[in-house]
């Protein structure tokens, strides 16, 4: 089996679009959600969300490309572009057939679904962009980004919700452990605040109602009542030890484990008694070698919805037992929001820069426990901490669960 290594890493998110200023965001605490800028929410519930500002795709692609692309596949260009810059393998240093694309989607191209649309209501069939095929399938992301840096390797797009880059990296992992890549651009990206993404996750009370923005995406904090949609993108390169060390790249954090299971047991809510959670929990620190004295940072789902955060804990509780009351757990999501298919990615990324600096981030706007969350959360400060051990874990829709556990790097 093959060792596994981080060896770049790209964001665009609520807090900064670049790896240091999403980073420095988050362990200064800072929030991300405002009112939303790109439609009328007049007639809306929820008029808050976690929205990238200040995004130049011309920085990534020509306008050409632009023209032709869905924003949520300009997010996943540039996360992509940055993590090969980062990595060193953007102008080569991997055989073309080694190197491949797990990148997803848990919605795809809806901004460009929903503007066709209205086309075809307004002008017929004719009006309809020849490109609007590929602009909205949520595969196409991952074809570009193999397009743009010539991989012609296993690419696997993937869509599984909430846990899609979760997913991505995990099963990317498995590829390179096994053999079958010696790098792999995995990472996930979404584009959702638009009026039917806002409208439909609202009339299903998904949402928070809040609409403070500072005191909406409160994981595991009692007055919760749902989560806030976020967009963005994440990307990590994973490569294979040896190839890495025998190119001389820096080495974030080493992936050692992944979990992944699915609860089986409803569309949207997550199981109570959260089993499958745990399993995948389980799954991933079991791969990973976890020891009794190992400081464990867990970078979890945390979503702010009523559900979710209790049925997370247990999930924790039951996979690490006592230590689940010594482990440092922080929610992202308090500060960006939930990014839906690329929240698994930039939350990895969260996880990894935790190992590497030593600072775990924290959950923001936490003020009042709920005794069906009783770990520890790191409130609304960073910790410096030295740990071991760092978990990342995602949950969907559909009852798709992910973990991802991650050491330091050599």
């Amino acid at each position: 089996m093959k060792r596994v290594v981080i060896t770049g890493m790209g964001v665009v998110s609520p807090v900064g679009n670049t790896l240091d200023a999403f980073w420095n965001s988050l362990i200064a605490g800072k929030c991300g959600i405002d009112f939303i800028t790109k439609f009328d929410t007049a007639d809306f519930r929820v008029k808050i969300a976690a929205e990238v500002r200040d995004f130049d795709p011309l920085l990534y692609m020509d306008k050409n490309e632009r023209r032709k692309s869905d924003v949520y596949t300009q997010y996943a260009m540039a996360s992509a572009v940055q993590a090969m810059e980062d990595s060193g393998l953007a102008g080569g240093g991997v055989d073309p057939e080694r190197l491949g694309v797990y990148y997803g989607s848990g919605i795809g191209g809806i901004g460009t679904l929903i503007q066709e649309c209205g086309k075809l209501l307004d002008g017929g069939p004719k009006k309809i962009s020849p490109f609007f095929v590929p602009m909205m399938i949520a595969n196409i992301a991952a074809g570009v980004i193999a397009i743009r840096f010539g991989a012609q390797g296993p690419t696997l797009p993937v869509v599984t919700a909430c846990a899609t880059s979760a997913n991505t990296v995990g099963e990317a992992f498995r590829a390179i452990k096994h053999g079958y890549a010696d790098a792999i651009i995995a990472g996930g990206a979404e584009a959702a605040v638009v009026p039917l993404a806002v409208a439909g996750f609202s009339n299903m009370m998904a949402l928070s109602t809040r609409n403070d923005p500072l005191d909406s995406s409160i994981p595991f904090d009692k007055r919760r009542d749902g989560f806030v949609i976020g967009e963005g993108a994440g990307a990590l390169v994973l490569e294979e030890y040896e190839h890495a060390r025998n190119r001389g790249a820096k080495i974030y954090a080493e992936i050692c484990g992944y979990g992944n299971t699915c609860d089986a047991y409803h569309m949207t809510a997550p199981q109570p008694e959260a089993s499958a959670a745990a399993k995948a929990i389980e799954l991933a620190v079991a791969e990973a070698g976890m020891q009794d004295e190992d400081r464990v940072y867990i970078n979890a789902h945390g979503t702010s919805t009523p559900l979710n955060d209790a049925a997370e804990t247990q999930a924790i509780k039951t996979a690490l037992g006592d230590r689940a009351y010594r482990a440092l757990i922080s929610s992202t999501k308090s500060m960006t929001g939930h990014m839906l298919g690329s929240a698994g990615a930039v939350e990895a990324i969260a996880a990894a820069m935790a190992l590497r600096t030593g600072i775990v981030p924290p959950t923001v706007g936490y003020r009042e426990p709920d005794e069906a969350c009783d770990l520890d959360y790191v409130p609304n400060t960073a910790r410096k901490a030295d740990i071991r051990l760092a978990l990342s874990t995602s949950f969907g829709f559909g009852g798709h669960n992910a973990c991802l556990a991650f050491v330091k790097g050599e």
